[in-house]
């Protein structure tokens, strides 16, 4: 079976090591964060400190943005993503699913975390599986306002893919 975690697209693009994972993974990522990626591809805003990173993230977002605009992939999206919370699931190499989610902002948490983050917490609680992200400071806001969904730094994925810590284990005293 394999693990499943709540990201956004553009860590994918940047952490390329999410894409070959050492055992099976489904990634549900809420499809605003899709369409981010051009934002970002486009922005003249360095992404990645070192220029050579940089351009090479940026291809990636690039790559990434053409597969999921490639006109049977947008179809497919297209016809699927209808009603909230459907998905619909893209088998990669190495174990990778990515299971693309309509996502409804519905504000809950009005201007403490802005829309792709409530997008994430909404997911992550909806399908009850944790999130994966690399900033500080929405952990800080998550740990803060106690939202009700596991989250794990990016830096301890591989403990999140090989071990982990189940909610139960969380909700012991």
């Amino acid at each position: 079976m394999s693990k499943q975690f709540v990201i956004e697209a553009i860590m994918l693009a940047i952490y390329g090591e999410l894409m070959a994972p050492s055992q099976p993974v489904e990634y549900f990522i809420p499809s605003s964060t899709i369409y981010e990626l051009d934002e970002f591809y486009h922005s003249p805003e360095p992404i990645m400190p070192d220029p050579e990173d940089d351009l090479h993230v940026r291809r990636v977002m690039q790559e990434m943005s053409q597969f999921f605009a490639d006109p049977f992939n947008r179809k497919r999206l297209e016809k699927g993503l209808v009603a909230p919370w459907s998905s619909i699931p893209f088998t990669f190499p190495n174990g990778v699913t990515l299971n693309v989610v309509k996502v409804e902002d519905n504000a809950l948490w009005g201007e403490l975390f802005d829309p792709v983050e409530t997008q994430l917490l909404l997911t992550g609680m909806h399908f009850d599986i944790p999130l994966i992200t690399d900033q500080p400071d929405f952990e800080d806001r998550i740990l803060e306002y106690v939202v009700p969904v596991q989250f794990y730094d990016i830096d301890d994925f591989e403990f999140a893919l090989e071990q982990g810590i189940s909610i139960e284990q969380l909700r012991e005293p």
